[in-house]
């Protein structure tokens, strides 16, 4: 079977919530899913970009700025893969080095000084692993994010709208909501790290998916995420507007009452959120709380 029809029948079979965690893995990673420009361009058309960590440079794997949303003036930021192969050579295929990072730290702050909320979207296989990111303190820039991420005392909320991979899609999610698209996947790392890790073979990738619980069902049953964001007609990529329309309004929906709350507050809560995750992993690393997964209409 050809490739475009095999994405066919997993469309027909998302439809009716018959799919394998490797199917998911495989539209999570569709050529044609919206990515983060798609929304912008969408939910802020006058958004400008900016660019920069005022230190090293700029990183274009990340897409950040601002742009007036719902008449609020909101700092947008997300991985962005790039679509021709050029464009994809340019954006290291969403993974982000040291820079990125600190760009998005620069701007959390800068939303912070104005009292903007901040909009994160995810979408990478991981931070960029090669040898100039290692140089550059890849693990240093990962691990500063997360730590300040709890310091921003503006509303954010995060969206998995593809892949949320390992250490490269937390330095984005310390968030006071996380939400995902129905078929999105976040994890540890990604299904080929996992089997390459566990049984040295990434050829038993699938498999490695199949007990890694990255689906979007398996992490809001573990509290990990908030709501689930049906995607229209089974998959993202079928059409990006009414995508667009439907995480635009779940994301709108759970930012409207953080903005009532007070930075203590949303701090506060923020911290408790991710120790409750920690405690989950910790007392129960394979299964966590057993709740019914909601989809959002």
């Amino acid at each position: 079977m050809g490739q475009p029809d095999r994405h066919q029948a997993i469309e027909e079979k998302s439809t009716r919530s018959l799919l394998s965690v490797w199917e998911v893995v495989e539209l999570a990673r569709h050529a044609n899913r919206p990515y983060s420009l798609d929304f912008l361009q969408r939910w802020a058309p006058d958004f400008v970009e900016l660019h920069g960590d005022r230190l090293t440079g700029d990183d274009p794997a990340l897409v950040a700025g601002v742009g007036t949303w719902h008449g609020r003036t909101v700092m947008f930021m997300g991985h962005q893969k790039g679509r021709s192969l050029a464009d994809r050579v340019s954006r290291n295929w969403g993974m982000m080095h040291p820079e990125g990072y600190r760009k998005a730290l620069r701007l959390a702050r800068q939303a912070a000084k104005f009292g903007f909320p901040i909009v994160t979207l995810i979408d990478t296989p991981g931070a960029y692993p090669g040898a100039s990111a290692e140089e550059r303190g890849i693990a240093s820039a990962i691990g500063t994010a997360i730590q300040e991420w709890f310091q921003i005392p503006v509303p954010v909320v995060c969206a998995v709208i593809g892949e949320g991979g390992s250490g490269g899609a937390l330095g984005l999610a310390v968030a006071d909501r996380v939400l995902m698209l129905e078929n999105a996947i976040y994890s540890v790392a990604s299904p080929e790290s996992a089997a390459s890790i566990v049984w040295r073979d990434n050829s038993l990738k699938v498999e490695a998916a199949e007990q890694l619980q990255i689906t979007s069902r398996d992490l809001i049953a573990m509290g990990v995420v908030e709501e689930i964001v049906p995607e229209p007609g089974g998959a993202a990529h079928s059409n990006h507007d009414a995508t667009a329309q439907v995480l635009g309004e779940a994301i709108w929906r759970n930012l409207e009452p953080l903005l009532k709350q007070r930075p203590g507050d949303l701090l506060q809560h923020r911290y408790e959120r991710f120790r409750y995750i920690d405690s989950l992993v910790t007392a129960h690393p394979q299964f966590g709380p057993k709740v019914e997964p909601r989809l959002v209409s």
